[in-house]
């Protein structure tokens, strides 16, 4: 009886024993393989790290395979936390720092996921997909050379590989070079042929060089692909209308937020093209939406921009007064300059009532301002809009109650040097001292330069001594008692070719592409980034890096921005600009981003005419 017990127990436990080791082992199965449900994984990887049955290298593996799972389902934080237990268990698991890094950038830790990527590089120096998460999250930090940096490390080291292309083609695109993002993205459609990203930001590279109609076609194919996607109707949303195409617009827009609902971006999409259509209930309604919206997936857009359109757009709905007229763009820009720009009329420049404006300038406060205006270039073509802009912007500043306003048109360095010498003495005298300045500009090693009329700047030895440094131009500022404001449409294309000599030409339409140089020194293309001293604003035409557009109106678009918002009362000069931006992105289809440099003192709000 004892033995038939014993017997019968030993066969219990041997079939305990079996079923134990059946089920781990489907456990196993199931918790690796990602054709399973998320759901059906998690449950499966977290039995098999109850059941005590692992050995350290399964625990460690186990620990991974599900932070892989909670990723997918968007739970970051979760799945960091199971990365780094697998890191606990083996301080050298590269994939895990990998992973890991992969969900920092999602949870917008940018700095923690470079941290992990050095170590995973570190590990195994041959890994690509370490080069291309790290320069995912230079990427996320904006420092798109340190991106390019890695994606081309990762490119050399697995050429097969197409979300570095996709990705390295997103850093280009940021930093304006659209030609170079339109090969790169041609190259992962290429090697991956039914990515519909690929084709959905190739069709925004595309409409970002001015040609619309073929961004459309490869924004319908992103759709076709990814029928269930965000980012394709969203592009394509924005293509309509820039194009004017509203109803179709209102169609995208509404698709993507059906699939992602509250979806930043759409919304604000949405409250732009209500407020093109003279819809401004509804435009209020979507923007307000946006600003209280928990919908922050990082991956898939640039809220935080989206964001900052938005507060601006309510902003000029709050001013009371009629927003500016913005064309639609074409279907194709032919060329950089052929973009069409509203005239600016009387009722643009000044504001209803000339003499209220005045009045309600801060009565104790001395503005003076410095304008000027280059178009007589004589050595390379001459600018059609430069000294009408300055012209208006002048009777602009005049009519809102700026008592000092210099206008100098055709400036030779000479003169140049002069009037910001004495303008330095006027700053000394005034609350506000303001320079605009349009015409040439150009970066040379990090230093920007306005170019004056005269110079010819035929050897590279040549720019200190026929330009003008933008620190010039902040020195004469820097005497005012309270702000310094200084803004340059100055962002064109470079016009000084490698050259001995160069006769004058007067064809406004020879222009040559940035990227050129004078001798042996590099000039970069638009403008280099500014660090703004204190109580200072410089505002750019084109953020650094990007070329202005002049447009074939009476005056560039920047201009018209600046000239329909300087009169709008009540609006604070930060919020200002900020409008002026937005104005810009519409009437150039995005092509060109206005971006203000350095910061003023919190303790008082400016405005350049009060309520």
């Amino acid at each position: 009886m004892r033995w038939s017990y014993f017997f019968a127990a030993s066969v219990a436990c041997a079939v305990a024993w079996t079923s134990a080791v059946a089920s781990t082992q489907e456990d196993k199965a199931v918790c690796t393989a990602r054709s399973n449900s998320p759901d059906a994984r998690i449950a499966a990887c977290t039995r098999l790290l109850n059941s005590g049955n692992l050995t350290n290298y399964e625990r460690y593996v186990t620990y991974n395979n599900r932070g892989i799972t909670w990723f997918d389902k968007d739970n970051f934080d979760n799945a960091i936390a199971d990365y780094t237990e697998a890191i606990r268990l083996n301080p050298k698991l590269v994939f895990a720092f990998y992973n890991r890094a992969s969900a920092w950038h999602r949870m917008g830790e940018f700095d923690r996921g470079i941290s992990d990527c050095d170590t995973a590089i570190r590990l195994n120096p041959n890994f690509s997909g370490a080069y291309l998460t790290r320069g995912i999250n230079w990427a996320g930090k904006a420092a798109y050379d340190r991106a390019v940096a890695d994606y081309n490390e990762a490119i050399r080291l697995d050429p097969t590989q197409p979300l570095a292309f996709l990705d390295r083609a997103n850093a280009w695109k940021e930093k304006g070079d659209y030609d170079r993002a339109i090969a790169d993205y041609s190259e992962a459609i290429r090697l991956a042929p039914t990515n519909s990203k690929a084709f959905a930001n190739r069709g925004d590279s595309w409409r970002l060089k001015g040609d619309l109609d073929r961004a459309l076609v490869d924004q319908d194919q992103a759709v076709a692909l990814g029928s269930n996607g965000i980012i394709p109707y969203l592009v394509r949303g924005d293509t309509y209308r820039y194009k004017g195409e509203f109803a179709r617009a209102i169609a995208d827009y509404e698709t993507a937020l059906a699939n992602s609902p509250d979806y930043i971006p759409a919304l604000v999409g949405l409250g732009l093209t209500f407020e093109k259509m003279g819809d401004f209930a509804n435009a209020r309604a979507k923007l307000e939406q946006s600003l209280v919206s928990q919908n922050i997936n990082r991956f898939n857009a640039p809220s935080p921009s989206a964001l900052e359109t938005a507060r601006a757009r309510l902003a000029a709905l709050d001013s009371g007064v009629a927003q500016p007229l913005i064309p639609n763009s074409p279907a194709r820009a032919k060329s950089a300059t052929s973009i069409p720009t509203p005239t600016v009329s009387a009722a643009a420049k000044l504001p209803e009532n000339p003499g209220t404006a005045k009045a309600s300038a801060a009565k104790l406060e001395r503005r003076a301002a410095l304008v000027i205006g280059n178009s007589e270039y004589r050595q390379v073509p001459k600018l059609a809009n430069p000294r009408k802009d300055a012209e208006a912007v002048a009777a602009s500043l005049r009519s809102i109650g700026f008592q000092s306003v210099t206008l100098s048109n055709d400036a030779t360095r000479e003169s140049l040097v002069d009037g910001l010498r004495a303008f330095a003495n006027e700053a000394e005298r005034s609350d506000w001292a303001l320079v605009y300045y349009a015409g040439h500009g150009i970066e040379v090693g990090g230093v920007n330069y306005l170019v004056p009329v005269d110079a010819r700047l035929a050897v590279d030895r040549d720019i200190q001594f026929e330009a003008v440094p933008l620190d010039q131009i902040l020195a004469a500022v820097d005497g005012a008692k309270k702000l310094k404001l200084v803004v340059l449409d100055a962002c064109r294309d470079n016009p000084f070719t490698p050259r001995k000599t160069a006769a004058p030409e007067t064809d406004a339409s020879a222009r040559s592409t940035g990227g050129a140089t004078i001798a042996s020194r590099s000039i970069g293309r638009g403008l280099a980034e500014v660090k703004a001293p204190a109580a200072t604003l410089v505002v750019f035409a084109a953020k650094d890096g990007q070329v202005a557009l002049d447009g074939e109106g009476v005056n560039s678009p920047f201009a018209v921005a600046v000239l329909q918002r300087l009169a709008t009362p009540g609006v604070e000069i930060n919020k200002l600009f900020r409008l002026v931006r937005d104005d810009v992105m519409e009437a150039t289809a995005g092509r060109q981003e206005p971006y203000t440099y350095g910061s003023l003192p919190g303790k008082e709000d400016f405005f350049f005419v009060t309520r």
